[in-house]
Order: structure tokens, then C-alpha cells, then sequence
């Protein structure tokens, strides 16, 4: 039985859709989504992930949910629950591509047709947080996202980027495309900012650090935090294994902690 074949969504509200958004690839987006997702939960929310990344849909591994089928019900795709209690449900795009495989080879009408379906039908139930991640970039895929997520409100985007100027300069890029469509920025996170060592805990600054810090204090955002380069966090990633149940004594799972608290005060108010 779907949990959402009422036609009226407001008796299962979607109360808070954030967009989680990068300037360009490789700086840990998907990763950042899926770690506030774990976080929300051990904070008792009930959660949902969107992954839009038409071109590299790897939440789904990263959750170690696989290729599940999925399903349609009267209001939509049914997503798919990554624990036995339902507080996590994900629905990814990587789940109706034929072949894993296959490169995505679409013009942008036909990308943007898709996403815009995908989008608007899919059978939530009721959530206290959606987070969406987003291709990296701004383009038509974007504005496809927002035009088809009108039915629940956004409330705005988190800013992934790392700490080189090259990454911050195109974090720019992204707090114009909010300001030019109405998105409220709820913050900036500075991944990579740093190599946590899984021996002795200290913190080696391989690249350079601060830079998604000062970019916040020159546009007035909010800074979220920093999370560091953790090896144990990168093989939880590829393991699927939830990283802040696994390693809560770690500098980075406080990081991550208090980002996620800090994100949630914020979309109380």
C-alpha cells in the first residue's frame, strides 16, 4: 500500500525541502547530503533524499540500497527505505536508467523532461526534511528542480564547496543563481578542509584552508562548519556503512554533528 495514495499531500507534508548545491563536481556533494540524511535521522527525523545527479546518481551505493524495482502508486514513485523503521527514503534517478553503466547521453529538453516527472511524482508521505541533491553546476537541470518542487515549499540551499580558491570562485557562481531565483541560502559547508590522521587525529592541511569561510563572510552567509578528509569516512561511504554510527568519537563526526544541529535550528525559524 502506497503511504502517500491520498491525492491531498497536505495530510502528509513534506515540512522542509533544502537543496544541497555545488559549483562543480568532486567536491563531496552527495557525500554532505548523505551524512546530514544519517545526522537528521539519529536526531529523530524522518527523512527524505532526492538524488537528481542524472549523470552520477551515487547516493544509492552510498546508502547500500543497490537497484531496487520501484514502484508506482495513485500519487507517484514509491521511494525506497533504507532501515526497517522507514525514517530514510530515498528515491534516485540512478533508479530508473536501464543500465548503470551507460553514460547519459540526452540533449537538455529531454534531461530536463525527465527530471521534471521524476521530481513532481514522487510519493513522500509524510517527512520533516527533504534534502535534494542537485547536479553540480547551475543549468536547466536546476531550474527544472525548482519549477517541479512548488507543491512543497523550499526553503533553501546548502553550498558545498572545498577550500581552493578555484572551488570557491565557482561557489560564486551558485549564490548568484539563488539570489536570480529566489533561494534562500541557509549556509556554506567547507568540505575536505583538511586530512583528519585515523592514528593520532591531527589535522594536515594538504590543500589550502579557510577559503569556504572567508567566502561566507564576503557574500554574508552563513557558515555552516568544515568536514576534513577522513579515510574512515571514505570507506563507510564505499562500504555503505553509516559512518556516524560507526565512528561517533571522531573529530569528524562532530563536525558533521554540529553542522547538521545548526541546519535544523536554522529551518525552525
Amino acid at each position: 500500500v502506497c503511504a502517500a495514495s491520498t491525492p491531498h499531500f497536505i495530510e502528509y507534508p513534506v515540512r522542509h525541502v533544502v537543496l544541497v548545491l555545488s559549483g562543480k563536481g568532486g567536491v563531496g556533494k552527495s557525500t554532505i547530503t548523505t551524512e546530514l540524511a544519517l545526522a537528521f535521522r539519529h536526531a529523530g527525523k524522518r527523512v527524505g533524499i532526492l538524488d537528481v545527479d542524472l549523470c552520477g546518481p551515487s547516493i544509492p551505493r552510498m546508502l547500500s540500497v543497490g537497484r531496487p524495482d520501484v514502484h508506482q502508486c495513485d500519487s507517484g514513485w514509491v521511494p525506497v527505505y533504507t532501515d526497517a523503521q522507514k525514517s530514510l527514503a530515498l528515491m534516485s534517478i540512478g533508479f530508473l536508467l536501464e543500465d548503470p553503466d551507460e553514460a547519459v547521453v540526452w540533449r537538455g529538453p529531454k534531461k530536463t523532461a525527465m527530471i521534471a516527472q521524476f521530481v513532481s511524482d514522487v510519493a513522500w508521505g509524510e517527512l520533516d526534511v527533504l534534502l535534494v541533491d542537485t547536479p553540480p553546476g547551475t543549468s536547466d537541470e536546476h531550474l527544472a528542480v525548482l519549477e517541479n518542487l512548488k507543491k512543497h515549499r523550499v526553503d533553501g540551499a546548502v553550498l558545498v564547496t572545498t577550500p581552493q580558491a578555484v572551488s570557491t570562485g565557482d561557489v560564486r557562481r551558485e549564490i548568484t543563481f539563488c539570489k536570480k531565483t529566489g533561494v534562500r541560502i541557509l549556509g556554506i559547508i567547507e568540505n575536505m578542509s583538511g586530512f583528519a590522521c585515523p592514528h593520532c587525529s591531527e589535522c594536515s592541511n594538504i590543500f589550502s584552508k579557510g577559503g569556504g569561510e572567508e567566502l561566507a563572510k564576503l557574500t554574508g552567509s552563513v557558515f555552516l562548519g568544515s568536514v576534513p578528509l577522513d579515510p574512515l569516512l571514505s570507506s563507510s561511504i564505499e562500504q555503505g556503512k553509516d559512518f556516524l554510527q560507526s565512528f561517533p568519537d571522531s573529530a569528524t563526526f562532530s563536525a558533521i554533528n554540529s553542522i547538521s544541529q545548526t541546519l535544523l535550528e536554522s529551518l525552525q525559524t
